[in-house]
């Protein structure tokens, strides 16, 4: 397929931004990393970790009634949860909660992206803080990351109560943190992920930028600094969440 400008071609790890950018990247890359790192795929990469097959599923209504057609497990918002549904968007929630086979997880960013992204057949990773090193390995090893198997990176960002897209600095670092990887794999980064780096290295301490940063209060303030202190820890997983069949992410 014609690699167009906005493609960033003849590089062999790539960045964007939201549902947007993942739609152009699928079109030319061998595998998107979507990386929601409050808390979307932070909390895929708890509940793979704990052998849990997660479905994404874009933040609506619909959500229970496709968990009950697939005989899954829901997960709830975070005030939501009690005694007969302690699945929720919520990390720490997800550490503790009984496991099940199968989870449907909405959330209105990284989910939405990933369940886009699947239809497109190309294979999609949830990456974060966490996990990011296991995941710069794992698509080296399997071929990706040169110009003709790019690795196209997408933050997911947040959004305003208009529903625009607004670029958060958690997911920027997680971001980076998956590009620094495929950097010192040997990956060439386009222009773009390679500013996106340089963000990771002004900043002297990640965890604590995650906790200052807007959506790191915005979760502290309504009670859940947990949800925030797991989000934050860097490398601390080895765990690779990728989906390959359309539907649901599984360890690789």
């Amino acid at each position: 397929m014609a690699e167009g400008v906005h493609s960033q071609p003849g590089s062999g790890a790539r960045f964007d931004w939201g549902p947007a950018g993942a739609a152009e990247l699928a079109r030319v890359c061998s595998v998107l990393v979507v990386v929601d790192v409050l808390s979307f795929s932070t909390a895929v990469d708890i509940a793979v970790g704990r052998g849990i097959r997660v479905h994404p599923f874009p933040w609506s209504g619909q959500a229970g009634a496709y968990a009950a057609r697939l005989g899954a497990a829901v997960a709830v918002g975070r005030r939501q949860v009690n005694p007969e549904h302690p699945w929720s968007l919520s990390p720490a929630a997800l550490q503790t909660a009984p496991l099940v086979d199968e989870l449907v997880l909405p959330s209105p960013n990284g989910a939405t992206i990933c369940s886009a992204a699947a239809s497109t057949g190309v294979p999609v990773v949830a990456a974060c803080l966490r996990n990011a090193p296991a995941v710069a390995r794992w698509l080296h090893n399997h071929g990706h990351g040169t110009p003709t198997n790019a690795v196209g990176v997408i933050a997911a960002g947040e959004l305003w109560p208009d529903g625009t897209l607004r670029p958060c600095v958690e997911d920027l670092l997680g971001a980076a943190a998956v590009l620094d990887g495929l950097s010192m794999l040997g990956s060439p980064l386009s222009v773009e992920a390679a500013v996106s780096l340089a963000a990771l290295a002004a900043v002297h301490n990640v965890a604590a930028a995650v906790r200052r940063c807007v959506s790191g209060q915005e979760l502290i303030q309504r009670g859940f600094a947990e949800d925030v202190r797991l989000a934050a820890q860097s490398g601390a997983s080895h765990t690779v969440p990728v989906m390959t069949d359309g539907s649901s992410f599984s360890a690789a």
